[in-house]
């Protein structure tokens, strides 16, 4: 027992020893050599930091690999149609199997460490500084990068910024960065507040268990104006169930709400005893639906007003069965609250493949879709086809996989939904498209690399 105590007790010397060196592969190899279990509880979390240390210098290699293959400056083709890294951003997304927005922001920060932050770069390849660091630097630089900044200034930020690293998380190091920005480079801070307000969006982010992240990117004084708004509807709605619960607790001869967090109130509805913060969330979402029912330009590109799609199996709308529902844009929700959405619904029927769960044929044609095949085409597919996107259908283009003007049909087999980007990717960036049947379809790259998208069963998320 002494023997293992003291075994333990090297190893762990040996992995503090390890935690000052250089990150390179003779550590990493040493590392591998050592199991964590045979630590004790301060060696093991040494063990955890020297491993994360150690991944500085691979994200370095795969930094430079990046760049290889994107290359050193973005591509431009010659085309109204092509964007920027077109298809070098799909050849990474495919190939490393993330969105296209991801592996062009993948591509950005390898060309901003690669190039133009030579001391991040050094820093995360022996360990001093996590990859996390090192992204938030290059993603902070880039802006002014592109600005012009002089090298000296851009130095001086990027050394304050690796120095603050030490011991501050990347959160902390990009509001370092930025506050260097604002302070060495004031004309740039100065011109990147006005291109910034022209990059404001808003964005939407599925979740798990029937929840979703909207995210809103604006000025600031806008940001606080809509939240002004929401505070003062939240306020009121707040008040209202604060005084429900009043009434009620009065009726009953029990205390007042304003003591009410000084007891076990678990007998009472949730709704009445949320905080603020769910009355926010309500707020907005009640924002939003008194326009959608007061707006009368609701068109959109497939010929309906704007809706909430929902795909529900009859055995579950009938209280039979317990199946989660299909929301278009998003994915599975609790049956419970796909009948709720259901109970005030306008219906259409499709039918299914009872093996596959594929929505079948409808046995139409038509050189323009039918608002039926356009419906069809929306709950087979609900998001974009290309390998990855999750574009929702909705906001999307139907594609004639073997165009029309060289004998394609208008038919469920040979259309299916694309957004804009990869619709004009395909007609005018090189990449091909065979479509099939059940819905699936095969993707060939300008470099003949193929992706397979497999047909979206009804309970499958797309």
């Amino acid at each position: 027992m002494q023997n293992e105590s003291e075994d333990a007790r090297k190893l762990g010397e040996r992995i503090s020893e390890i935690l000052h060196l250089p990150a390179g592969l003779d550590c990493v190899t040493e590392l591998w050599k050592i199991s964590p279990e045979n630590l004790d509880y301060a060696g093991r979390v040494d063990y955890l930091a020297a491993l994360e240390k150690q991944s500085g210098w691979f994200n370095v290699w795969l930094q430079h690999a990046i760049v290889v293959v994107a290359g050193n400056e973005p591509s431009r083709v010659d085309s109204m149609y092509s964007g920027v890294d077109d298809s070098e951003r799909e050849e990474i997304a495919t190939a490393l199997r993330m969105s296209g927005s991801t592996a062009q922001s993948r591509i950005d920060v390898a060309r901003t460490l690669m190039q133009h932050l030579p001391g991040a770069t050094a820093a995360l390849a022996i360990g001093d500084i996590s990859p996390a660091h090192a992204n938030v630097i290059a993603r902070e630089s880039a802006q002014l990068i592109r600005q012009g900044v002089l090298p000296e200034v851009l130095k001086l930020i990027e050394d304050e910024a690796v120095a603050h690293a030490e011991f501050h998380t990347p959160a902390q190091v990009a509001n370092k960065v930025r506050s260097c920005i604002a302070m060495f480079a004031p004309e740039q801070f100065e011109a990147a507040a006005v291109e910034e307000k022209s990059a404001r969006k808003v964005s939407y982010f599925p979740s798990s268990n029937g929840m979703a992240t909207i995210v809103a990117f604006l000025p600031a004084p806008d940001a606080q104006t809509i939240m002004l708004a929401i505070d003062r509807l939240a306020s009121k709605t707040n008040g209202i169930a604060k005084e429900k619960l009043r009434n009620f607790r009065k009726s009953t001869g029990q205390i007042d709400v304003d003591n009410a967090e000084r007891f076990n109130l678990t007998d009472f509805s949730e709704d009445l005893m949320d905080p603020m913060d769910a009355h926010r969330a309500d707020a907005i979402t009640a924002i939003a639906t008194m326009f959608l029912e007061t707006n009368e330009d609701q068109i959109m590109n497939h010929g309906r007003p704007v809706t909430v799609n929902l795909t529900i199996d009859l055995p579950t709308l009938l209280g039979l069965a317990e199946n989660p529902g299909q929301l278009s844009g998003y994915g599975p929700i609790p049956a419970s609250v796909a009948r709720e959405l259901a109970a005030d619904g306008k219906w259409r029927k499709f039918i299914t493949d009872p093996t596959t769960g594929n929505l079948l044929d409808f046995g139409r044609e038509s050189y323009i879709p039918p608002q039926i095949l356009r419906d069809f085409l929306l709950a087979r597919d609900r998001t974009c086809r290309f390998p990855g996107c999750r574009r929702s259908g909705i906001k999307g283009e139907i594609d004639h996989a073997i165009p029309w003007e060289e004998g394609g049909e208008t038919t469920p087999s040979n259309l299916g939904l694309l957004c804009k980007r990869h619709h004009q990717l395909k007609t005018h960036g090189g990449w091909k498209l065979e479509s099939f049947a059940d819905g699936s379809c095969e993707w060939t790259s300008p470099l003949g690399k193929k992706r397979f998208v497999p047909a979206r069963p009804m309970g499958d998320v797309a």
